[in-house]
């Protein structure tokens, strides 16, 4: 089964990279644009900076690490999540969704793997060599530890990003139009480039348990420090799982309120 999978997986990601080298000159300059935001997007961080030594308790180069981890995620995100999950709006709109749920496959897996856009790997890398310049400026690297912990939470993290869309794809199936609704959820995740300790109050409390940010950037930027306390990591496991698991019920009962267009 999971071989099965695997190889569906396969064709999907292949299917898609075809299709974007097809046009390689729009491939090459979607490359550059996702560079040119994303460098863009340090912007405030040397605003902010400018000046200070330290802002709650992270210096420039260690929040550097969180805005790469931002970065890296963004790759992901929009790379890898949103293009397919989008489409399942549109699925839903048109009630065109039978000619995945009559497939012989798990419907939430294929409607995960429609789509990828492959350029967003430059995040990934960019996301790298955010790294590697932080902690050249430190004049150390990180721990291997430090290292395993933050390979483990970048699962944890990828999960939490996962489940968070498909909880809000799946209320496309009551309200049909969640444009505004995943835009928030874009605009949300912006919060993750700071530093989960720079937010005080109710604030500090919603982007750790109710929208994980921080589990997906400071916890790893932590554990690269080797900052990061196992009960810590321990949580950010048992919350991602947790997700997961919401959002596979979740997405198992909002197919029941779907209503094709034969119907």
């Amino acid at each position: 089964m999971l071989r099965r999978y695997l190889r569906l997986f396969g064709v999907q990601l292949r299917s898609s990279s075809l299709l974007a080298m097809q046009y390689r000159g729009d491939f090459l300059l979607e490359g550059l644009i996702s560079i040119f935001w994303t460098f863009t997007a340090l912007a405030p961080l040397f605003v902010v900076y400018q000046g200070r030594k330290a802002i709650a308790g992270w210096s420039f180069e260690e929040a550097l690490l969180v805005v790469g981890w931002f970065t890296l995620l963004q790759g992901v995100l929009e790379g890898a999540i949103t293009p397919s999950l989008n489409g399942v709006v549109d699925h839903i709109r048109k009630g065109t969704l039978d000619f995945v749920l009559l497939k012989p496959a798990d419907a939430q897996f294929l409607v995960s793997t429609t789509r990828f856009l492959p350029w967003r790997a430059t995040n990934i890398l960019t996301g790298m060599v955010i790294f590697i310049y932080a902690f050249h400026q430190m004049g150390r690297g990180p721990s291997l530890p430090g290292l395993l912990a933050a390979l483990v939470l970048l699962g944890t993290s990828t999960l939490l990003l996962y489940s968070m869309w498909i909880l809000t794809v799946s209320a496309a199936f009551f309200v049909v139009r969640v444009d505004n609704l995943t835009y928030f959820f874009q605009s949300i995740f912006d919060a993750a480039r700071w530093p989960s300790s720079v937010f005080k109050g109710a604030l500090s409390v919603v982007f750790t348990f109710i929208i994980p940010l921080a589990l997906m950037t400071t916890f790893p930027a932590q554990a690269m420090l080797g900052r990061l306390p196992l009960q810590a990591l321990v949580a950010a496991v048992a919350g991602a799982i947790a997700f997961a698991f919401l959002s596979r019920k979740v997405w198992l009962r909002s197919i029941g309120h779907y209503t094709s267009a034969s119907s």
